[in-house]
């Protein structure tokens, strides 16, 4: 789980894992991991989750933290455009660490609808250039299982 930061990264991994989620905001420092089996089809796979501290443009993601990973959740913010952008920055980053992954772009929030900025016209653009992308809210919990699912079947696929 990468992304910048306040964009609901601990929260999605709260909710998929413990199916909780708190309306209190806590920082993550360093980087927390959580794990949580789940099946796709016939197959049993266990996922561990890395919910990485925020990211903004001083911060690289530390390659210690990302190396021997399998795949990214990137995760921006519905209420925030610039977070998709810093999203997509982050995962260039990735890109000359880590080499091609699989990954899933999460826009999170779905829930703030009053304050929802980033357009369905953005987000098709970017399914359009191939991404694949998630509307979420850890809140209510639309849509996580999916991304989560999404990202596990692709790295099985691999």
């Amino acid at each position: 789980m990468v992304g910048s930061f306040a964009v609901g990264k601990t929260s999605l991994v709260s909710r998929f894992v413990y199916h909780a989620f708190s309306e209190k905001y806590l920082a993550t420092v360093g980087v927390r991991i959580d794990k949580k089996s789940i099946r796709l089809g016939e197959r049993d796979v266990v996922l561990m989750v890395w919910d990485l501290a925020g990211q903004d443009e001083f911060d690289r993601v530390r390659p210690s933290y990302i190396r021997g990973s399998s795949g990214h959740i990137l995760v921006a913010d519905g209420t925030r455009p610039e977070t998709v952008d810093d999203a997509m920055r982050i995962q260039q980053a990735l890109a000359i660490d880590m080499g091609p992954l699989p990954v899933v772009l999460v826009v999170n929030k779905a829930d703030l609808t009053a304050q929802w900025r980033v357009t369905n016209q953005a987000i098709e653009d970017l399914r359009a250039k191939g991404w694949y992308c998630v509307v979420t809210s850890a809140k209510t919990g639309d849509g996580v299982d999916a991304a989560f699912h999404a990202l596990a079947s692709m790295m099985v696929a691999e």
